[in-house]
């Protein structure tokens, strides 16, 4: 098999699997979470179940698609740091960059499609649960990093859970702001200070810790 046949294929795939994403994403909106099966929509993207389920093993796993390209970011940000760059402050740096661009994981998005998603996650018992353990997933990987950049296992570890945390509550917060029907330019300079008053709390405890 050459490389560009493994690419073309590969290609496929990630056409399939976000075909599938958006499907669901679209039925799910339309109906509720709960109202629709796997089954309606394998049949609407035009897909057997098995088929689906190669690429999604759960029906939360349709709706989180969406996010998916974030797991992992914070150990990213870590390990591509700015040399002589604290894991803090590129952490810290990087939201406030996600903020100017509105980027919908700090929940600081009011596209209505992406409120109307939001929403989903929120009110929807088994999405949440998912959620909370893709922020498990992120609190591991970047766990690791921070142990990579020199901090013990423990320091890593209450690090990484104090960060992932942080994100989380300042989305949320974002996202209520958005959700009461104001606007994203309306709310983003205190988006902005709260990440700074997050980032400030987090530093003075793990600065002394060499992160």
């Amino acid at each position: 098999m050459t490389e560009e046949t493994t690419g073309l294929r590969e290609r496929k795939k990630q056409r399939t699997r976000q075909t599938l994403s958006e499907t669901a994403i679209a039925l799910f909106l339309e109906r509720g979470f709960d109202r629709v099966s796997v089954a309606e929509v394998a049949a609407a993207a035009e897909v057997s179940k098995p088929t689906l389920f190669r690429y999604f093993p759960a029906k939360e796993d349709l709706a989180l698609h969406r996010i998916a390209d974030h797991q992992g970011e914070a150990a990213r940000v870590v390990r591509g740091r700015a040399p002589g760059e604290s894991p803090v402050a590129a952490l810290r740096a990087h939201f406030h960059a996600r903020l100017d661009a509105r980027d919908p994981v700090t929940g600081l998005c009011d596209v209505p499609a992406v409120l109307a998603f939001r929403d989903m996650l929120y009110s929807t018992p088994s999405l949440a649960a998912r959620l909370m353990q893709y922020a498990a997933e992120d609190e591991r990987a970047l766990a690791g990093a921070l142990a990579e950049a020199g901090a013990d296992e423990v320091t890593a570890g209450l690090a990484a859970a104090q960060v992932i945390a942080v994100h989380h509550v300042l989305a949320r917060h974002n996202w209520q702001r958005l959700a009461s029907g104001r606007i994203t330019a309306a709310v983003l300079a205190a988006a902005h200070a709260d990440a700074e008053r997050a980032y400030d709390l987090l530093g003075a405890g793990l600065a002394t810790q060499g992160l």
